[in-house]
């Protein structure tokens, strides 16, 4: 048998001769980088990184005891040979979540430039968190692997034990798999093979049950607030083409229905919109009846409009670190910049540790001074949606002049965990910004983490739309074909009240709207919110009524009928609409009566079968044996022009739903 410290000898020859000689330069810059990227990890790792000393202080400590009945040489013969075992196993054990010493997925370093700007550093490198795993691995060759391995001294053998045949000397063949020990598996939450991080699902939604069943002559009156917002059909969509069904509560029916446009009749005269009630055969249910209301925005010329001061919010904390999130959210504002004017004027804040002003208020013109500033953004940090609200809100009231719009845009994945943390001091602090006359949008970005709730509450109450921005060819829906609607209000505090006739319906039920619901009093409170109309808006709401005498009424009738019962008129109901224009405190009124007896169009009909489709998603007990092969040919039959595919869209998802739920 070898000397063992001959052996010792050998294994200190090798490990000098595998460590690669220093540079002093390299070095320095490669401390700076570290110091930096560990900064950045401190803000966005995703779980807390191991700091319990206890366990290791005792395990040493034990050792140490141990090696007091050896001599000095002897110890050292066996700690240097535990060090050369330990390199395969003790490293990957202690690594955790978050340590610096093998990252989850190797980014890019961010360097600073001369001219003061952040650019991507894309050269190899060696980061903080990658330097332990280059120095070990990359110097060592196959064949100096295998001589450690060889010389490496069993414990058995210090006391004369035989030699374990496992620590022998091992073949060059299995250096590669000796040299793979060395590099910690992924941490827990990433994929293996894509190394793609797991986030968990903490997504809310308004848990708002479907309006019931309301029996006329104890509830006549009906009355909601109208809804422009389109994030939730944007959500189920990539839902079901995630192969997943959309939960109930991400449902809302109204926002499906008004996701896509209708070519209703224009507005006359000196009205920002038109109203029109229609009666029409309901899909489901032959004894029932549909009450189809729908509102027209007027469409001014987009070369009339005022100058625009645009801020966009964005949110870059951690969370934000995704394809579908920082970088779509970037492209989806640099599709919106064509679209701007000259006149028009562009800042940018962004927040996540703090919050900060990344592009003062520019021009529109210069695209490429406000694209650098998109481009230099950059994910991390925690959310600090207060302090990114607050300097928004300046920044947009030092841009405001007469006669301007002003519209603050937040983009967010809906991650609102610093800050104000009382959701009613958020909506109240947004409600008394909209006074000065800077609205507040809220487009969300990625799932997972989405706090549909939160965004939808500040966008009512910050008198703007709410939308999800799930594809770029969204991102072109919504910021670039309809940027008018999106961003320039032609009517506010909408609020729709229908009065059914007891004498001619028996029960209704509003389809949708459950989150818009007003007190009956409020309509004629003009000190209520409610919902805005931007130029071009289509609006459509849809009641299911049960005509006195069908056969379909569930519920029965009263022995002692109130004396206006026995009235004689043929309407159905009767329709009054109030408004504000944009600036002023006082409504209007507009009153619609609601006859029988009308002919459903073929925007009717697709929107019968949109809201049809919510109501099969949401397991509605008021659709009885139809299914989504009905809805899906009344879809069909109804598709019209479709310019833009939503409609044939809308039948594919139809589909996937229909196969999901078998």
């Amino acid at each position: 048998m070898s000397d063992p410290f001959d052996d010792l000898d050998n294994l200190k020859a090798a490990m000098r001769a595998a460590t690669p000689a220093p540079d002093a330069a390299r070095k320095a810059e490669n401390i700076a980088l570290a110091e930096k990227n560990f900064a950045t990890r401190q803000e966005t790792a995703a779980q807390a990184r191991f700091t319990s000393d206890r366990p290791q202080k005792g395990f040493l400590r034990g050792v140490f005891s141990m090696f007091k009945a050896i001599s000095t040489r002897q110890a050292l013969t066996a700690t240097t040979a535990m060090v050369a075992i330990g390199l395969f196993v003790y490293l990957p054990a202690l690594q955790q979540p978050g340590d610096i010493l093998t990252p989850p997925h190797p980014e890019p370093a961010v360097v600073s430039s001369t001219d003061g700007t952040l650019e991507t550093d894309n050269r190899p490198q060696l980061q903080a968190e990658g330097e332990a795993e280059e120095m070990l691995v990359a110097p060592m060759e196959a064949p100096a692997m295998a001589e450690i391995a060889d010389m490496a001294v069993p414990m058995g053998q210090l006391s004369g034990a035989a030699p374990s045949p496992s620590l022998m000397a091992r073949p060059a063949a299995t250096a590669k798999l000796e040299r793979r020990s060395l590099i910690a598996p992924p941490p827990p939450g990433y994929a293996d093979d894509t190394q793609v991080r797991i986030e968990p699902d903490t997504e809310a939604f308004a848990e708002a049950e479907p309006n019931p069943l309301k029996i006329t002559t104890e509830e006549p009156v009906s009355t909601f607030s109208i809804d422009v917002d389109t994030a939730s059909y944007a959500i189920l969509r990539s839902s079901l083409n995630s192969g997943r069904l959309p939960t109930p509560e991400q449902v809302r029916i109204e926002e499906m229905v008004n996701y896509f446009p209708y070519d209703y009749t224009a507005p006359q005269g000196d009205k920002p919109f038109s109203t029109h009630a229609t009666v029409v055969a309901t899909p489901w249910n032959p004894e029932t009846r549909l009450v189809h209301i729908a509102l027209q925005g007027e469409k001014p010329a987009l070369d009339d409009r005022p100058p625009l001061n645009l801020v966009f919010l964005i949110d870059t904390s951690g969370s934000m670190d995704a394809p579908n999130k920082l970088p779509l959210l970037k492209q989806s504002f640099q599709l919106m910049l064509a679209r701007l004017r000259p006149e028009d004027k562009v800042a940018i804040v962004a927040y996540a540790g703090s919050a900060g002003q990344v592009l003062e208020p520019t021009q529109a013109s210069d695209r490429a001074t406000i694209m650098a500033a998109l481009d230099r953004l950059d994910a991390g940090g925690s959310t600090a949606g207060q302090e990114g609200l607050q300097q928004a809100y300046s920044t947009a009231e030092a841009m405001s002049e007469d006669g301007d719009v002003s519209r603050i845009i937040l983009a967010t994945d809906g991650d609102f965990n610093v800050g104000i943390y009382d959701p009613d001091e958020l909506k109240d602090f947004i409600a008394k910004k909209r006074e000065t006359g800077t609205y507040l949008s809220v487009l969300g970005f990625g799932r997972g983490n989405l706090d549909d709730a939160t965004m939808q509450a500040l966008a009512q109450n910050g008198n703007g739309q709410a939308a999800y921005i799930d594809t770029l060819s969204e991102a072109q829906k919504t910021l670039v074909d309809q940027l008018g609607g999106a961003l320039f209000p032609i009517a506010n505090d909408v609020k729709i009240q229908v009065e059914f006739n007891p004498a001619q319906i028996a029960e209704y039920r509003l389809i949708g709207y459950e989150t818009r619901a007003l007190k009956r009093e409020d309509f004629n409170n003009d000190r209520i919110d409610a919902g805005e109309i931007g130029a071009g808006h289509t609006v459509t709401a849809i009641y299911e009524v049960t005509p006195v005498g069908s056969p379909a009424r569930l519920s029965d009738p009263l022995r002692y009928q109130p004396a206006e019962v026995t009235a004689t008129s043929e309407e159905y109901g009767f329709l009054r609409l109030r408004y504000k224009r944009p600036g002023e405190d006082t409504s209007n009124l507009i009153e619609t009566p609601i006859l029988p007896g009308g002919e459903a169009t073929p925007d009717m009909q697709f929107a019968s079968a949109i809201a049809g489709f919510g109501q099969l998603l949401q397991n509605s007990p008021y659709l009885g044996d139809w299914s989504y092969t009905q809805a899906i040919d009344l879809a069909n039959g109804a598709k019209g022009d479709d310019a833009f595919g939503y409609r044939a869209q809308a039948v594919q998802l139809m589909r996937l739903a229909d196969s999901l739920s078998q």
